[in-house]
Parts: C-alpha cells; sequence; structure tokens
C-alpha cells in the first residue's frame, strides 16, 4: 500500500499539472522569459515548507566545514537557509531556468552570494563528491535513481529528503514534522497536516526488498 504521502504528492502533482496547463493557454510571457529547460523537469515544482526545511537541516547536522548540494533546488530556500543559519557553503542545482534565475534572486536577497551558487544543471549527471551533506524533495524512484551517485560520497556524509524514501537503503531516522494551517507558504495549495524527513548516512545499511 502506498504511503499517504506519496497519494498526496501525486494528487498535488496532478493538480499543479492542470493548473500549469491552464495558466500555460491564458497568459504568454516575453520570450526572454519562456526559455525552455534542457530537459523537461522530472518533478512538478512544490517548495518545502520552511518549517521542513529547518528540520531537515538539523536532522542533517549540518556544521562549520561542511558543504550542502540540494538536488532541485526550486527558489533556494534550503541553501539560503543553510548558509544564513549555519554559515556553510551551499549549492542549489535545478534542471528549470526559471527557478535558477529566482533562486539566484533570492539568493542576493539573502546577501550570501559568497556562500551560495546555484546552477542549472540535470542532477543525474552531478559528480556529489564534493558534497558532506545532501537535501532532496523528490519521487521515491528518483531518489534510487540517484543512488549510485549518492553511494560514491565521502564516508559519514548525511544525505535528507523530504515525504519520499529510497528504496534498498535503510534510513537511520525518520522523523515526522507537523504542520498546522499557515504554517506553509506555498501559494498553490495549504500543505498542512504530517511530512516526514528521512535521513542517510554514507555508507547506508541496504534494506532487505519488500514483495
Amino acid at each position: 500500500m502506498l504511503p499517504s504521502s506519496f497519494l498526496r504528492r501525486t494528487v498535488t502533482t496532478g493538480f499543479l499539472v492542470a493548473l500549469g496547463l491552464a495558466i500555460a493557454g491564458h497568459a504568454a510571457e516575453p520570450a526572454s522569459e519562456t526559455r525552455k529547460p534542457a530537459k523537461s523537469p522530472d518533478v512538478v515544482y512544490v517548495p518545502t515548507p520552511q518549517k521542513v526545511v529547518d528540520k531537515m537541516l538539523e536532522l542533517a547536522e549540518v556544521k562549520a566545514g561542511d558543504i550542502v548540494y540540494d538536488l532541485g533546488c526550486g527558489d533556494g530556500r534550503i541553501v539560503v537557509t543553510a548558509a544564513k543559519k549555519f554559515g556553510v557553503k551551499a549549492i542549489g542545482y535545478d534542471i528549470d531556468p526559471q527557478r535558477v534565475k529566482e533562486a539566484r534572486e533570492n539568493v542576493k536577497k539573502a546577501g550570501v552570494e559568497h556562500l551560495v551558487r546555484i546552477e542549472e544543471a540535470d542532477v543525474f549527471t552531478l559528480d556529489l563528491t564534493g558534497a558532506s551533506v545532501i537535501t532532496l524533495y523528490l519521487l521515491p524512484s528518483l531518489n534510487v535513481r540517484l543512488m549510485p551517485q549518492l553511494a560514491k560520497m565521502k564516508p559519514g556524509s548525511r544525505i535528507v529528503s523530504h515525504n519520499f524514501d529510497m528504496r534498498g537503503a535503510k534510513p537511520v531516522l525518520t522523523t515526522p514534522v507537523h504542520l498546522e494551517p499557515g504554517d506553509s507558504d506555498n501559494t498553490f495549495f495549504e500543505e498542512d497536516g504530517v511530512h516526514t524527513v528521512y535521513k542517510w548516512i554514507v555508507p547506508w545499511e541496504a534494506e532487505p526488498a519488500t514483495k
């Protein structure tokens, strides 16, 4: 049986796709604002609520000297928070030029350009060995696709994922995050309820396959 968080994500994704198509049919932006990604994004962008961002970085035990990579960085809130709260270097990667533009603006607005870099890239092509902390908000199947890259990270590196697990890798910690109405700053819908943060440490313990 699929977890409730996965079902909620699936429903949400369908809603956002429909919303995006409706908007696209009624409003045309200038050419400079509509450059398409090099490839279609694997997920619809939904920002991680700030309360969950804070818990992810807390569970990742971010400390001085760490380097944080956020794969699918969206508006850059995770890397910006890491830089502001812990003073660490961070890189956000996203395939969508619009998200990259937005994230770079937020980095500048937060005054952390000396610590944070935003790159337009396909996360499945990246060398992740330079990171000591990886943050994710992707689908379970995409987390699994990243496993060969993640497994090459230095021992002791931490991986945290919002809402979705990584089949075949046993998390060392699974923590619920309770959101009350108003806790989320998502402009598309009210994302209250229980969210989950998963944590792994490299090298992770293999998890037996389940039927």
